[in-house]
């Protein structure tokens, strides 16, 4: 499955997702992030690949950045969360 979300209140725009079926289970197969920190994003779409959304989402959930209220892993978790609802 592909999604994308925009993102609020970060430097990152768009956050793209694709998911793929993994031993029968949805996994984050691709995360890409459309401007902000480019190494670091790419650092974190490395480190999510092959994870359930609900870990990610368990992990990434709340980080802020700096005096923001949310960051660009918090606007991943704010976006598998969106994903996933039934």
């Amino acid at each position: 499955m592909k999604y994308q979300y925009q993102t609020q209140g970060t430097c990152s725009k768009l956050i793209e997702i694709e998911t793929v079926i993994e031993n029968g289970k949805e996994v984050i197969g691709d995360v890409r992030f459309t401007g902000g920190c480019n190494g670091n994003l790419q650092g974190i779409g490395a480190l999510v690949k092959g994870l359930a959304p609900e870990e990610v989402i368990k992990r990434l959930d709340g980080l802020k950045c700096g005096a923001k209220a949310t960051s660009c892993p918090d606007q991943l978790a704010k976006a598998l969360r969106e994903m996933t609802k039934p």
